[in-house]
């Protein structure tokens, strides 16, 4: 940890505890799929999780359903009315609800760990690729699937499968052979043997990791010979090779028009193919290799080729969102990729009063005191420390379900965490430098988001259904004393809360993107927010006028004045005039806001990338103003600072920030998760070839 003294013209004084021992290490991406009905991306990730990303909604993570040790996924896929499943090695099919956040139902596979999975064009039946080279396939009905039948067994694990669009054949890759299914007989009409002499291990097998079925009968194949092979299915033959590397292409996915398709290698290459003329103005075409892409570190496990974007992700954790150049319009190419590492929510939590932080890690919680300093010092200095940071408690889970949510009250004396299907209070106690846990029994609540009240006597939890359990806590335990429930009767979960300093407002954002705000005092609904046409990524209440500040997912920030129930005067300003370009244009949302009691007029919040000071009380910069103009400003006389000044004041010393908050009126920490820390646990990656070695 360090503790720096830092004092921004216009952003104020803080001593800055700068800790870095959050050592996360975010689980690779190994498959993916896109549901262009409803434009979301679902992401599974290599400790059981799964995510998923509204592309519309500036590529927002929205919803996350937690890992499960027992749970290792394969393959990922949406079907008939943008549901979605997942198959792996325990060999079930899983279906998922996607307003509660939890599994609906598992389903065994009858054959074994599962490879691969695919749903036909309308989404009406899926096929599983088994471990006992059995391709089975299973009807979608309403609430739940449903067994048919088996398909031809062959010989060696199916570890891809693709439908025909017209889903009359099924193409399956396998070791060494590719082979065309008949579904409605049910028997192989076609078996290609795959090229072995290409391999850099003698007589090594060729494994068929990626395989598509395009309309025009041409079967596409990638496998760990690092080729990508177009075959006729009629007749079986080779009609084009590409040596696109040395090492295995781990993925491939063809666009919706079948005109262009990518591959992912182990070496973290993306290469892009198109559909071109063999000359100009003649109609016979062929697959030409066009662009690569170098954005990873490692295997490229996953790709997808949406309409408007190419989107990998691999063993390094990133997803990487490309968006194709005929799609980018206000930025310039470069500017317009995404690369996406961390959560879109908190992981840390900070107890204000007691100076404790709580990590939230899949299987455990860390709970550390913060270091201390006598030191006074000037600008940028870092101060000696009197006190070392401490580990105080490792607070493992019960079971196999992962952490979903958690939360330290800011006393520190109450600790709360959940699974998807349980919600955990413990009472801490500190004697001799040591803690000791008070487990408080089990409740049955699902929760979403954890929240305790600033004067810590109060519990709230975030549940399904858009509601709000409300907790009164005592040193005798907890007893459940109200829930809140919005008025629409939204079948979506909440998803963010926050409650007002003096007790008296609980505000609550649902995954429909309704905020309902509640009296603690009458324990009534009080009002709902104007409904937003984007997901609400934080929000918190102003602790001078009870003002909820909100921040969207397109970067667009809202200020609603609780008691008179409308925008205030703020809010409308902002909006009349527009936040500046370099704001809207920035990668990573909001993801918290905090406030500074000493400076009513200040909004402290932070992305990514950026920490974040607006003084409401400075006029809104405009598109030909510097965004960042801290450094610029620090050499102008006094006269021409005020000239220039505007609301937002933004540091990009703190990256990447994970999060940050306000312990007193001069003392501020931010918990940063130092990508070098992350890549050096990977494994070594492949060794790419250099030019001149």
């Amino acid at each position: 940890v360090e503790i720096s003294h830092t004092c921004a013209r216009g952003m104020g004084e803080f001593q800055v505890h700068r800790v870095r021992f959050f050592h996360l290490i975010p689980a690779g991406i190994r498959c993916m799929d896109y549901c262009d009905r409803l434009d979301r991306l679902a992401v599974a990730r290599l400790d059981g999780s799964v995510e998923l990303y509204n592309l519309a909604a500036n590529y927002f993570q929205e919803k996350v359903f937690p890992g499960n040790d027992c749970r290792s996924t394969e393959a990922i896929c949406w079907a008939a009315e943008c549901r979605l499943f997942t198959a792996g090695l325990s060999g079930d099919i899983l279906e998922y609800d996607l307003h509660s956040l939890r599994v609906k139902y598992s389903l065994a596979g009858f054959g074994g760990p599962i490879w691969s999975m695919a749903a036909n064009r309308s989404g009406t039946y899926l096929a599983i690729g088994c471990e006992d080279g059995s391709v089975k396939l299973f009807q979608i009905l309403p609430e739940k699937i449903q067994y048919e039948r088996s398909m031809e067994r062959q010989k060696g694990r199916v570890l891809s499968l693709a439908w025909h669009p017209a889903a009359s054949h099924i193409l399956t890759g396998s070791i060494d052979v590719i082979r065309v299914l008949d579904v409605k007989t049910g028997h192989a009409v076609q078996r290609i043997a795959v090229d072995r002499s290409l391999m850099r291990v003698q007589n090594r097998e060729c494994v068929v990791w990626g395989v598509a079925f395009l309309s025009s009968g041409i079967l596409v194949s990638a496998d760990s010979a690092g080729k990508v092979q177009f075959w006729d299915s009629e007749r079986g033959t080779l009609i084009q090779t590409h040596q696109v590397t040395n090492v295995d292409v781990l993925a491939l996915s063809v666009s919706q028009n079948e005109d262009s398709l990518v591959v992912g290698t182990s070496e973290g290459t993306v290469f892009q193919f198109q559909l071109m003329p063999v000359r100009a103005g003649e109609a016979a075409c062929q697959w030409v290799r066009t662009k690569p892409f170098r954005h990873h570190s490692h295997d490229v496990r996953t790709v997808v080729h949406s309409s408007s974007a190419i989107i990998s992700g691999g063993l390094d954790s990133q997803l990487v969102i490309r968006p194709l150049m005929e799609k980018v319009q206000s930025k310039t190419y470069d500017a317009a990729l995404r690369r996406f590492i961390f959560p879109h929510r908190r992981l840390v939590s900070c107890a204000r009063k007691a100076k404790l932080l709580l990590f939230q890690f899949p299987q455990y919680l860390e709970l550390w005191r913060l270091g201390k300093t006598e030191a006074v010092g000037k600008h940028g200095e870092v101060l000696p420390v009197s006190r070392s940071q401490e580990h105080l408690l490792q607070l493992r889970k019960k079971g196999p379900e992962h952490i979903c949510c958690s939360a330290i009250s800011p006393c520190g004396s109450w600790v709360s965490y959940a699974t998807p299907s349980r919600l955990y209070l413990h009472r801490l106690q500190y004697e001799n430098g040591g803690v000791s846990i008070i487990r408080v029994p089990r409740l049955h609540y699902s929760a979403h988001q954890i929240l305790f009240s600033a004067d810590s006597t109060k519990l709230f939890v975030a549940s399904d259904e858009a509601s709000v359990h409300m907790f009164k806590l005592s040193e005798t335990g907890c007893k459940h004393v109200h829930t809140f429930q919005a008025k629409s009767g939204s079948p979506e979960a909440t998803s963010l809360l926050a409650a007002s300093a003096d007790g008296n407002w609980l505000a609550a954002a649902s995954l429909d993107y309704a905020i309902n705000i509640y009296s603690m005092k009458s324990l009534k609904h009080h009002c709902t927010v104007p409904v937003y046409k984007c997901p609400v990524t934080a929000l918190a209440i102003e602790p001078m006028n009870n003002n909820l500040v909100i921040a969207y997912s397109d970067q667009q920030l809202f200020e609603f004045n609780i008691q008179e129930k409308q925008y205030s005067t703020w809010s409308r300003k902002v909006q009349q005039h527009g936040l500046h370009r370099d704001w809207i244009e920035r990668d990573t949302p909001v993801t918290n806001i905090t406030f500074n009691p000493s400076q009513p007029a200040h909004i402290l919040l932070h992305d990514t990338y950026n920490l974040c000071i607006i003084d409401k009380t400075l006029p809104l910069p405009d598109d030909k103003t510097p965004l960042l103009n801290q450094a610029a400003l620090r050499n102008l006389s006094e006269g021409a600072k005020k000239a220039r000044a505007h609301a937002f004041k933004i540091s990009k010393k703190f990256q990447p920030l994970l999060f940050m908050e306000l312990l007193n009126e001069g003392t501020l920490v931010v918990v940063e998760r130092p990508l070098t820390d992350i890549q050096a646990q990977l494994p070594p990656p492949v060794r790419q070839k250099k030019f001149g070695t």
